[in-house]
């Protein structure tokens, strides 16, 4: 997949036409994930695949293509959270919402409890350091590999997976503390 960014010969456009069809469903996916808002989702895409367009030049092939677009989708989604007038811990915690917060209609109980988790989760996931969050949010909602994170963040695929486990003990232990498990 590097190949058709490194490629000598052929236009930056083809290229970047090949990229974008390859990758398009893929990154939206993963800011979909994020947004839970098919029309932002869309709007993140766009807008990541222009970042990558400017700065395709910029590519080595240290990582995958996807994983380098990930990381600038991730980038552009914190841009967006900014605009909205969320903190960085409210962007990083909406990522987590989702996944605790769906389902329970019609049960006002159980939507009472995810609620309730989804908090928890929030207050979970602010309390870990940002490069922990990364490798959290890059791996949950990206799917990808130790190996990409690692590329993507500049560290160790080793790295990546005690990073990740720690992230998810610390997190797990401030949801047990606060349900007194």
């Amino acid at each position: 997949m590097v190949e058709y960014l490194q490629r000598k010969g052929g236009r930056h456009t083809e290229r970047f036409e090949e990229m974008y069809r390859e990758n398009f469903a893929r990154v939206y996916a993963f800011l979909l994930k994020l947004t839970k808002n098919p029309s932002a989702a869309e709007e993140l895409t766009q807008e990541t695949f222009y970042q990558a367009y400017v700065s395709m030049h910029r590519f080595r092939g240290d990582s995958d293509v996807f994983t380098w677009l990930a990381s600038i989708a991730k980038h552009v989604y914190f841009k967006y959270m900014k605009k909205l007038n969320m903190s960085a811990e409210e962007s990083y915690v909406g990522l987590l919402r989702g996944a605790w917060t769906d389902g329970g209609e019609g049960d006002p109980e159980k939507a009472l409890d995810r609620r309730e988790l989804a908090n928890s989760v929030r207050r979970a996931v602010a309390s870990i350091p940002e490069k922990h969050r990364n490798v959290v949010i890059l791996r949950a909602y990206a799917d990808m590999s130790f190996a990409q994170i690692g590329r993507a963040l500049g560290i160790t695929e080793n790295s990546a997976k005690v990073i990740y486990f720690r992230a998810k003990k610390k997190m797990m232990e401030e949801l047990k503390n606060e349900y007194g498990m």
